[in-house]
């Protein structure tokens, strides 16, 4: 139901922010509402993470089926189990002037009504949040960008 697309330039390099994002275990350490990563399986080609998202009175767990390429810089990801009836999201991580044009897109639905009335009055502060702490952790990482780059929306 809600689906979130955007196009980003940040002052890091592509493979830089793969392995940020690729890096799943970590998500606790900078990700507001991640509560728990664990893998269950990791493969060149493919992840099986857990995640445990806590928001107030909920906390779910779900499974998904993480599809990394880092030579397209591409990751996919599908839902394999838990409280959605279908997720899906890719990273897409392209060589930019001032750094890497990040294509993310973010589309799922709950089966839950209640939890999706909940999260849909919710959703785009949450994406906002979490675009967020993507890039801030990347300047912890990485270092901030110089004064001349500033991440923005890329354009069309």
């Amino acid at each position: 139901m809600p689906i979130h697309k955007e196009k980003r330039v940040l002052p890091h390099s592509p493979s830089q922010l793969y392995e940020l994002v690729v890096d799943i275990e970590r998500y606790p350490e900078f990700l507001p509402w991640c509560q728990g990563a664990r893998i269950r399986t990791r493969q060149e080609d493919l992840i099986v993470a857990d995640l445990i998202i806590g928001f107030k009175m909920f906390r779910e767990r779900f499974t998904s089926r993480v599809r990394p390429d880092a030579a397209a810089r591409r990751i996919d990801v599908v839902y394999a189990e838990g409280p959605f009836k279908y997720l899906e999201n890719h990273w897409v991580f392209e060589e930019h002037p001032e750094g890497c044009q990040i294509d993310f897109y973010v589309d799922f639905e709950f089966r839950s009504k209640l939890l999706q009335k909940v999260i849909e009055g919710l959703f785009h502060e949450a994406v906002r949040r979490m675009v967020h702490a993507f890039e801030t952790r990347a300047d912890q990482l990485y270092g901030p960008p110089d004064q001349a780059v500033s991440s923005k929306p890329a354009k069309p």
